[in-house]
């Protein structure tokens, strides 16, 4: 599997970080996502813009939500050629802190040639904890 993982250690409780996430107007305010179309609950299909590949547009599956922990957005090819899931988790710490992890990973036949094509998503990934981060601590 190929992937791309970030970490932040958050000063507010995941609470408060999952309604950012969970937002689709916030999301588009400094983060990574030029556009996201449609709402972000659990079967819900959303369409995604990145700054990473601004001409495409991503169509992603809302797979799973447990509320305040984890949330799965998925998306690839048919009998799962490829398939892409970004997962994104809070766990509480000690003092009011949250560990927010976001990982990125594919899998899948095709999944070594499509990788090639990704670009790469650290510098988007940063962004997008460093953003979460700033509204999360506001």
């Amino acid at each position: 599997m190929r992937f791309y993982e970030i970490h932040r250690t958050i000063l507010a409780s995941p609470e408060k970080i999952w309604a950012i996430l969970t937002d689709a107007n916030r999301l588009q305010q400094g983060f990574s996502i030029l556009k996201l179309e449609g709402q972000i609950t659990r079967g819900s299909k959303i369409k995604l813009w990145s700054e990473a590949d601004p001409a495409a547009a991503f169509s992603i599956f809302v797979a799973e939500i447990s509320a305040p922990k984890r949330m799965v957005w998925q998306s690839g090819m048919p009998f799962g050629l490829f398939v892409g899931r970004r997962v994104f988790s809070l766990t509480p710490l000690t003092d009011g802190q949250t560990k927010f992890t976001m990982r990125e990973g594919y899998t899948g036949l095709f999944a070594p040639m499509i990788f090639r094509k990704i670009p790469d998503l650290n510098p988007s990934f940063r962004k997008f904890a460093d953003a979460l981060q700033k509204a999360a601590e506001e």
